[in-house]
């Protein structure tokens, strides 16, 4: 009795005039073989377990952030854990896991920047600058800053 594979086939490529059975496995599209690709039968015994095809996860895109494993292709039941750019929080799940239909599982979460409390309507002043947590924000809060009067007193103009 072949060892049948999910996800997966097999051939006999035995020579005609062996006494051995030689079983070749491939995986199905969207999967990776893992284990012997080529299975010999040899006195009713079987060389090695047959192979199991798993299933293959594409590299989550993470925006404003990145991964604790680096790769392009990941293998169930491969687990990752997100981490954001320092302001951004992540919003759903940290950790995700390549699952058996090749997707993540959780939803792979996202990087948003992240309002500080007590920040939301902040417009001028020293407090204004307490909320930034990055130096290299401060030049774009000041020229948003600048325009913010530049738009108020063009509208007091036209009132």
């Amino acid at each position: 009795m072949s060892p049948n594979v999910a996800h997966g086939s097999h051939e006999d490529v035995s020579s005609l005039l062996s006494f051995t059975t030689v079983l070749q496995y491939e995986c199905d599209e969207g999967y990776v073989l893992v284990g012997e690709a080529k299975i010999t039968c040899r006195n009713s015994r079987w060389s090695s377990l047959a192979p199991r095809c798993k299933a293959l996860c594409l590299k989550p895109e993470i925006g404003n952030g990145n991964l604790s494993v680096d790769k392009d292709l990941y293998v169930k039941p491969e687990n990752v854990t997100v981490q954001c750019d320092s302001g951004y929080g992540v919003v759903g799940s940290q950790s995700i896991t390549c699952s058996e239909n090749g997707t993540w599982y959780p939803e792979v979460p996202k990087c948003e920047w992240e309002v500080h409390q007590g920040c939301e309507q902040v417009l001028a002043g020293s407090k204004f600058m307490q909320c930034l947590s990055r130096p290299e924000d401060m030049k774009t809060a000041l020229q948003v800053y600048k325009l913010s009067l530049e738009i108020k007193r063009l509208q007091q103009e036209r009132d």
